[in-house]
């Protein structure tokens, strides 16, 4: 599996790392003139992908075609999604089309709870999911068939009646800085940089609390564990 910062070395103008159901993937967008322009787009994708033994995620839709790019088998990204991706860029520019991944997010949903063991079969029945524990402190609902968000849970204090959603919107790391100034200026505030250049956490005027995550600093490849209680890269919700 790649990093982060091998994968960024590659230099694919238009492609970035988001996280997924618990493992990176690359992932990019193609604007289109038409439903039909975009339809040819899939099948040449498609073929390019087949013709090196792969497979790709697309989504086609009237103006545009999402890609996402991920070794199912191996967990994350591979120099064949690399490879692929490069082909990809090509397809579109040949089709006088354009990418790009600034506009591309992923969100996975947070929930506070003392037991998540109790009420989790209850969230996958709901959502035709499936649920996996990862440790005594959280756990994840989820099923990328159906096209939700993935549901994860962390344990708090048994004495605690609190019941916190707190949404986890993955970005690219250069969408990070927009994205704060314009929550700011639509009255949020900054709660937490402390997580940076892998997580911020950000309140609106509530108080609801959501994470802008990011690849970074990339020295492992991209996994959700990484993101969670007791992770290299998890952030706590109080700041500390």
């Amino acid at each position: 599996m790649l990093t982060g910062q091998q994968i960024a070395a590659a230099d694919l103008d238009g492609w970035t790392l988001l996280l997924s159901f618990g493992q990176g993937g690359l992932e990019t967008r193609i604007h289109t003139e038409s439903f039909s322009q975009g339809l040819r787009l899939v099948e040449s994708i498609g073929q390019a992908a087949e013709a090196l033994g792969h497979d790709a995620e697309l989504v086609l839709r009237p103006f545009q075609v999402d890609v996402r790019l991920a070794s199912r088998d191996g967990g994350g990204v591979t120099e064949t999604d690399v490879t692929l991706a490069r082909q990809v860029a090509d397809i579109v520019a040949a089709a006088g089309a354009e990418l790009e991944c600034g506009s591309l997010t992923r969100i996975e949903l947070g929930l506070d709870t003392p037991a998540y063991d109790k009420i989790a079969p209850f969230w996958a029945a709901v959502l035709d999911s499936e649920h996996v524990i990862g440790t005594a402190d959280w756990g994840d609902v989820g099923n990328p068939r159906t096209g939700l968000p993935m549901i994860w849970f962390q344990t708090t204090d048994a004495r605690s009646t609190q019941r916190a959603w707190h949404p986890h919107v993955w970005v690219d790391p250069g969408q990070v800085r927009p994205r704060i100034d314009a929550a700011l200026a639509a009255g949020g505030t900054l709660v937490s940089d402390q997580g940076a250049p892998s997580a911020w956490i950000l309140s609106d005027p509530d108080g609801n609390h959501i994470y802008l995550c990011t690849w970074q600093p990339g020295v492992t490849s991209l996994c959700d564990s990484q993101y969670r209680p007791g992770g290299t890269n998890w952030t706590n919700r109080s700041g500390r």
